[in-house]
This record gives structure tokens, C-alpha cells and sequence, in this order.
């Protein structure tokens, strides 16, 4: 029996693998660009509003706090976030890069007090 040269490579199944690969790549790629996936949500008649509170805070660089877009000084935050449910309210941290973090370390010390667990810290991307 003679046995035959192995001269040409079967690049069909590497092919395939490669097909496979791109079709993952490009799926997934979309997913990290859009970040979120857009669903048209089914309405209910039993819905049940939220009651959970979204409050926005920042930060700007020579340090004035701003509660929901108003300018108040940081004793007047401390009331009104005292008022809030720490469990169930959300609080969004906006803060200029060019700020001291001194301010910063204030106000999350004040969220410490309270015991809030929603926190959330915005950035850009």
C-alpha cells in the first residue's frame, strides 16, 4: 500500500471557525456601542407606580453644591436628603474633575450617615 503526500492543507473547517468567530465579534460589538438593549416594554392595568426617588447632586469645580439643578449650601442637602429613604431612593453623584475632593468626602460622608445604599457616581466615557 502506498501512502499519498500530504501537498495540499483542507482550509474549509478553518474557514468555518473564522465565519463563526466574526458572526460572535460583530454580535457582541453592537452590544458594548449601544450598551443597552432597546425593549418595547407590555402595559399592564394592575401597573404599580415607583416609588422609588432619583436625586441628582453635583458637584461644580469651586465647590457649590446643586440638589436637583438648584444651587443650596450643603447643611440644606443634609435636611432634604435626611427626608429620603436610604433603602429605597437613589442618589446620582455628579462631579467635576476639577473640584477639590474635599467636597466630594463631605457629601459621602453624609450618605454614610444615613446609611443610603443606592449610590451611584456618574462619569463620562
Amino acid at each position: 500500500m502506498k501512502r499519498e503526500r500530504f501537498d495540499k492543507m483542507n482550509v474549509v473547517p478553518f474557514i468555518d471557525i473564522v465565519l463563526v468567530l466574526l458572526v460572535i465579534i460583530l454580535a457582541t460589538s453592537t452590544f458594548i456601542k449601544n450598551q443597552t438593549v432597546k425593549v418595547d416594554l407590555p402595559t399592564a392595568s394592575s401597573k404599580k407606580p415607583e416609588e422609588k426617588k432619583s436625586v441628582h447632586i453635583a458637584i461644580d469645580k469651586e465647590g457649590k453644591y446643586f440638589y436637583d439643578k438648584e444651587e443650596l449650601p450643603l447643611d440644606t442637602i443634609k435636611e432634604k436628603l435626611f427626608k429620603l429613604d436610604p433603602k429605597k431612593d437613589l442618589v446620582s453623584l455628579h462631579m467635576d474633575k476639577a473640584s477639590a475632593f474635599k467636597y466630594f468626602v463631605s457629601l459621602i460622608d453624609i450618605l454614610k450617615a444615613k446609611g443610603f445604599e443606592n449610590i451611584s457616581i456618574i462619569t463620562k466615557q
